[in-house]
């Protein structure tokens, strides 16, 4: 009888170590604003992912006199990012990955607000799966805005540099 009580207790154990894990990757995902981690650790793969297109059907049907105005809110503050992706000058992220806005650690930046480019200068690298990838100018003008941080976890699409 005594060999009874612990089987139970431990795999008992192993989900709630799981779930502190899912936890975890669900606090990074909003940390980081992206969309989907995945890790695999000691014979376990973990995929975490949002889609933020989804969660607004299920709250109109959660609470559909409260839908309108959560719903409204969320809108307004996608409005702002909208625009600056408009943009004319805004350079988009070809990729999901990393930014980074110099060759290594300690050097100069490739580009500073007020610097002068041409097309095809290098503005930002983005690492993507142990690859540096160059993203060059898509225009020639002046650095208005730089919308990233160095070392910043970027998506596919958003603005990382404003040229006008």
């Amino acid at each position: 009888m005594a060999s009874s009580p612990k089987e139970p207790s431990a795999p008992k154990e192993k989900p709630a170590d799981e779930r502190e894990l899912i936890r975890e990757l669900a606090m990074l995902l909003d940390e980081t604003n992206l969309t989907e981690i995945e890790i695999e650790r000691a014979g376990l793969r973990l995929r975490v992912a949002r889609n933020i297109s989804i969660a607004a059907p299920v709250s109109y049907q959660a609470a559909p006199a409260a839908a309108p105005v959560a719903a409204a809110a969320p809108v307004v503050a996608a409005a702002a990012p909208a625009d600056i992706s408009k943009h004319p000058g805004a350079v988009p992220s070809p990729m999901v990955g990393t930014a980074y806005r110099a060759s290594e650690p300690g050097a100069k930046p490739f580009v500073d607000v007020g610097s002068k480019v041409k097309v095809g200068d290098t503005l930002i690298i983005i690492e993507a799966m142990k690859t540096m990838n160059q993203i060059p100018s898509t225009r020639a003008g002046t650095v208005t805005q730089i919308l990233v941080e160095d070392g910043q976890p970027v998506e596919f699409g958003e603005p990382l540099v404003i040229i006008e």
